[in-house]
């Protein structure tokens, strides 16, 4: 079992490390990873080594490789579809964010019980929810995104856990209650914004 903070930790070497593939780089040292990510060469080797993943002391890590090595850890080779509920400002941004694609999440569709949005061209096709447990089986889908207002959150918990889900990410300010074979995990942006405004409080105070 490894701790969030080293799932977390390589989530974000194979963000920055796709970025330096994208501007055209094939190799990178542990210390230009570190200097992006804000940790230390150190680290990253520690981290690297609970994997079984090795560099070359002189040449480096090939960049490819090492995506594909993490990517080998999440057990992802191939875009996963990933069902959004929720059509409103907030669903129609998550749509629109390039770094689901450049982590092989697919959002395939969305749900909303406004009749509206079922007829008219849309980002995704736009579905009513009675529809969901049938898009989920035909497309095998076991992660749900839910961008809803916090009333109808756990409504539409039920109701993706009801048709196989089995991840969810929670845009509402609910904690929503599942079965434990649900992973849900939590964003909720007016705490992370007081979060930050609590510390920026305690910095100034300390000056």
């Amino acid at each position: 079992m490894y701790l969030r903070s080293n799932i977390t930790r390589l989530l974000q070497y194979r963000s920055c490390l796709t970025k330096f593939q994208e501007l055209g780089f094939e190799t990178i040292y542990s210390y230009n990873l570190g200097k992006h990510i804000g940790v230390s060469a150190e680290q990253i080797r520690k981290d690297f080594s609970k994997f079984n993943i090795r560099g070359n002391k002189k040449a480096g890590y090939n960049i490819e490789e090492l995506i594909t090595a993490i990517n080998k850890i999440f057990k992802k080779n191939s875009p996963q579809n990933v069902l959004l509920i929720g059509y409103g400002n907030l669903g129609q941004s998550l749509i629109k964010y390039k770094g689901f694609s450049r982590s092989m999440f697919h959002i395939i569709a969305a749900i909303d019980i406004d009749p509206s949005k079922h007829k008219r061209k849309t980002l995704v096709p736009v579905f009513p929810p009675e529809k969901a447990p049938e898009i989920i089986k035909k497309h095998k889908i076991t992660i749900g995104i839910i961008a809803v207002p916090d009333i109808a959150a756990q409504e539409v918990c039920n109701l993706l856990v009801k048709a196989g889900i089995k991840g969810i990410l929670n845009f509402s300010s609910l904690v929503l209650k599942a079965p434990e074979d649900v992973q849900i995990n939590n964003i909720n942006l007016g705490n992370e914004l007081e979060a930050i405004f609590y510390h920026i409080q305690l910095k100034q105070k300390n000056i």
